[in-house]
């Protein structure tokens, strides 16, 4: 068994020059919200690809009578813009890979930007702000009017994204917001969704549907971490 993550694409994928954004969920549901409300209200989004890996918990995730699998990769080739979706909280010990995965993607793509979020606990910060990899991302942020941190901590995979791309000198951006710990935070949700509009051309939130999408996300989310449960518990112990 190994901890290698496989990226397999259904079709062919053309977005040179373009956008993946990091729909993974952490600490609270506010990440996944944002970015299925963001596939949701902008049109075009089609499944182009899976991610599978020997520590994913083996299950299928049914939608709409459609088996799928728990990670996936949704394309929009028109706006150039792809989002890594997961219904899954993945392990802690797969973060870097997840996040590694996801810069070799990007690069083989050709994209310009990566674009994440994570929750953070704070009162005296706006509600979104931003961090950036690089230059040409700071100059992004401030053309999106988002704040940039100055000092403080991201953890999880888009520390690591930053990290690396600092290294690898690709251009990635991770938005926090303060979210509450545990189930979706609807303003979060929507803010960073708005924020992702900002960075991302053409990208669009349908706002007045965000709380029932939000709601929709919570239950799916938590049905699938429920039934997932004994099965990861089987595979880390």
């Amino acid at each position: 068994m190994t901890n290698d993550i496989i990226v397999r694409e259904l079709k062919s994928i053309n977005i040179e020059g373009g956008f993946v954004i990091d729909g993974f969920p952490y600490a609270g549901l506010a990440n996944a919200i944002a970015t299925e409300s963001l596939i949701n209200t902008t049109s075009q989004f089609e499944l182009a690809g899976v991610l599978d890996s020997d520590l994913f918990p083996p299950i299928s995730i049914i939608r709409d009578e459609v088996p799928g699998f728990p990670a996936r990769i949704f394309v929009n080739e028109e706006l150039k813009v792809a989002v890594f979706s997961s219904y899954l909280t993945p392990h802690e010990s797969l973060h870097r890979e997840v996040a590694k995965t996801m810069l070799k993607w990007a690069s083989d793509h050709k994209c310009s930007l990566i674009v994440s979020s994570s929750a953070v606990k704070s009162d005296d910060k706006p509600l979104v702000i931003g961090v950036a990899s690089n230059d040409d991302a700071k100059k992004r942020l401030a053309g999106a009017q988002i704040p940039i941190l100055k000092n403080g901590t991201v953890p999880g995979i888009p520390g690591i994204l930053l990290n690396e791309g600092l290294l690898a000198k690709t251009s990635v951006i991770v938005l926090l917001y303060k979210g509450q710990e545990t189930g979706p935070d609807f303003r979060a949700g929507a803010e960073i969704c708005m924020a992702m509009s900002k960075l991302v051309p053409g990208a669009s939130c349908d706002f007045r549907n965000l709380v029932s999408e939000a709601e929709n996300v919570e239950q799916h989310m938590k049905q699938a971490e429920e039934d997932a449960g004994p099965l990861r518990d089987a595979i880390y112990g």
